[in-house]
């Protein structure tokens, strides 16, 4: 018997969003970015920040500290901004898919138009090819810097001209992942859609009243990866292996 999926397919990882500061941000700035199918939300677990979103309600600031959550979906452009020790819980929907490219980083509009350009933008040195660490944070920081970039300029644009300033970003963000959709598919099946099948299957046994599907309940517990945190796009990332595909 395989084990249970993660509750409905999620994801979740601890982030310490990053303390380099940045011309609006002294305490630290993550780097900008939308998904372009998953819902993300932010459990705040210590410190105090804020989330900056550009989205169909323009620009937006929602305040980060213990015992809130703010979420938002696909398209919506978010900046995590450190005003001291901010550390979250981050929830992802569609385990798998931002860690295969749903996520679009916010680099000036034409980077994000070159596919070969926003790939090595985007990309950061790895340790297991040698880097070392402070190789891949001074990437990081880069990368981050280009993002912010961006993301004033389309923060500008939002406010001048309204939410429709995004559609273009939009329209280049599908196709900068228009390739990676059918893998997405497969990864969603084996959790996603998989975690639904359970359920319906379930819902039909205990309709005709049978307990069949309670018997195929198991415990599961994962330990979260050994080894640094990784550089995400908002701060460092502590890890778990969740879903099939780990």
């Amino acid at each position: 018997m395989t084990a249970p999926l993660f509750p409905g397919g999620v994801a979740v990882s601890h982030l310490q969003v990053y303390d380099w500061p940045a011309d609006d941000a002294p305490q630290g700035s993550g780097s900008p970015h939308l998904h372009t199918t998953s819902t993300e939300a932010y459990v705040t677990l210590g410190g105090r920040g804020r989330v900056e979103t550009l989205g169909p309600e323009g620009y937006a600031v929602h305040d980060l500290a213990p015992g809130r959550i703010v979420w938002f979906g696909p398209g919506v452009i978010h900046r995590a901004v450190n005003l001291g020790g901010l550390e979250v819980l981050v929830v992802m929907s569609n385990a798998g898919l931002p860690e295969a490219g749903d996520a679009v980083i916010t680099f000036p509009a034409d980077v994000v138009a070159d596919p070969e350009r926003y790939a090595a933008a985007a990309a950061l040195p790895r340790v297991d090819d040698g880097a070392t660490d402070a190789q891949v944070a001074a990437a990081a920081r880069a990368r981050r810097d280009l993002a912010l970039e961006g993301y004033a300029a389309l923060r500008a644009a939002v406010e001048r001209d309204g939410p429709s300033a995004l559609e273009p970003l939009h329209a280049a963000a599908a196709d900068l992942v228009a390739p990676r959709t059918s893998r997405w598919r497969e990864i969603w099946e084996s959790s996603v859609g998989r975690a639904a099948g359970q359920t319906d299957s379930a819902l039909e046994a205990l309709a005709a009243a049978s307990a069949a599907t309670l018997a195929d309940g198991r415990v599961t517990a994962r330990d979260a990866r050994p080894g640094p945190r990784r550089y995400g796009m908002c701060g460092r990332l502590q890890t778990w292996p969740l879903t099939p595909s780990d």
